[in-house]
C-alpha cells in the first residue's frame, strides 16, 4: 500500500501565498525613461498584447505544480516491496577441497569434453554451493598447506564463485588432508549454529602434515561436526599397483567420515560427483522457515523528475 515517509512536507503547499501576503510584492527596482503618452501608452498596449492572460496564467500553474512535485518528492512516496522469507537452516557447512597437483588429470568428461579433475569439481562444486540457499557456507582449500578461501556467508553465491577461481598452486602440490580439515574444525569451534558439518573432497593421498587424518576425524567427532567424504579419481590406492600416481586413498576418506558420522562416497566420473551432490542435498536438506525483511520501494525520483523538466520547461519559455 503506498504510503508517504514524511506527509508533514505537504502542509508547507501554502507557504508561497503566505509569503506573498506577508512580505508583499516585490518592488521594482531600476531607472525609468519618461516618454510622450501616446507613445507610453503604445508601448504598453503592446505588452499586453504580446504577454496575454493566457500564458501567464499558465506559468503560474506551472510554477504551482513544480511546488507541489517537489513537496510530494520530499515527503517520500513509498510502498512496501513483498520481499520472500530467507530460509535459513541453522547449519554451518564448510566445503573443503583439495588443490594438490594431482587435480589437474585430465581423466574425466563434462559435456563431451576431456576436463581436469579441477574443472569437473569446480563446476559442479559450484552448482552445489548456489543451491545452499540457508545454510551458511565456507570454504577451506588445501595443497601442502590449508588456507580460508572464503569466511562463513550466506552469500552462497559468492562463496560459488570462489570455488570456480580456485587454481592449482596457491596452496602447494602436496596433500594435507588432514590441516584442511582441522582448520575447518577450528572455525566451526566457536559456532552456535544447530548443525555443523565439513564436506571433504580429495583425490591422492595424505602426504604431507604430521597429523593423522583418522585423529583429526576423532575430534570432529568429539565436537559433534559430521564430516562427508568425497573420493575423486578412477583409481584407488588399495587396488593399484605399487607406486602408481594419481590414486585416491578411499580407504583413509571412508574411515574419517565413519569415526564423524558422516556419509563416504567414491567418484570416478562426472556423472557419480553430479549424483553424489544430489545425494548431499538429500542427506543436508537446506527446506526451513527464515525470516521476511520489511523492503521498502521509494517513488520519490519520479514527482522529483517530473518537476525537473517542468522547470526546464519554464526556463526555455523564458528564454524565446
Amino acid at each position: 500500500m503506498l504510503e508517504l515517509a514524511d506527509p508533514l512536507f505537504l502542509l508547507l503547499l501554502p507557504l508561497p501565498l503566505l509569503a506573498r501576503r506577508l512580505l508583499g510584492p516585490a518592488a521594482l527596482a531600476g531607472s525609468a525613461l519618461r516618454v510622450p503618452d501616446g507613445i507610453g501608452e503604445a508601448l504598453l498596449a503592446a505588452g499586453r498584447g504580446a504577454a496575454g492572460a493566457g500564458p501567464l496564467q499558465q506559468r503560474r500553474i506551472m510554477i504551482w505544480v513544480v511546488w507541489g512535485l517537489m513537496l510530494l518528492a520530499l515527503s517520500g512516496p513509498r510502498d512496501l516491496a513483498p520481499v520472500p522469507a530467507l530460509k535459513v537452516s541453522g547449519r554451518d557447512l564448510a566445503i573443503v577441497l583439495d588443490l594438490s597437483g594431482s587435480m589437474v588429470r585430465d581423466d574425466f568428461a563434462l559435456d563431451g569434453q576431456q576436463v581436469t579433475r579441477l574443472e569437473a569439481v569446480t563446476t559442479v562444486g559450484a552448482d552445489f554451493a548456489r543451491r545452499r540457499g540457508g545454510d551458511r557456507l565456507a570454504l577451506i582449500v588445501f595443497g601442502s598447506e590449508a588456507y580460508y578461501a572464503a569466511p562463513f556467508t550466506f552469500d552462497t553465491d559468492a562463496v560459488a564463485r570462489r570455488i570456480e577461481e580456485a587454481a592449482i598452486g596457491v596452496s602447494g602440490r602436496a596433500t594435507n588432508i588432514s590441516d584442511g580439515l582441522g582448520l575447518a574444525l577450528k572455525r566451526m569451534a566457536d559456532s552456535d549454529a544447530e548443525t555443523r558439518v565439513v564436506i571433504l573432497l580429495s583425490d591422492g593421498v595424505n602426504n604431507a602434515g604430521a597429523t593423522n587424518p583418522r585423529g583429526v576425524a576423532e575430534l570432529a567427532a568429539r565436537m559433534g561436526v559430521r564430516v562427508h567424504t568425497i573420493a575423486l579419481g578412477p583409481k584407488d590406492r588399495a587396488t593399484a599397483e605399487e607406486g602408481e600416481r594419481g590414486v585416491v586413498d578411499a580407504a583413509t576418506l571412508r574411515a574419517i567420515s565413519e569415526i564423524s558420522g558422516g556419509e563416504s562416497f567414491r567418484v570416478k566420473t562426472t556423472d557419480d560427483l553430479i549424483a553424489v551432490t544430489e545425494a548431499l542435498d538429500r542427506l543436508e536438506a537446506t527446506d526451513s522457515d527464515g525470516l521476511s525483511a520489511e523492503v521498502y520501494r521509494d517513488y520519490w525520483p519520479w514527482p522529483a523528475a517530473v518537476a525537473a523538466l517542468l522547470c526546464l520547461g519554464l526556463a526555455w519559455r523564458e528564454g524565446a
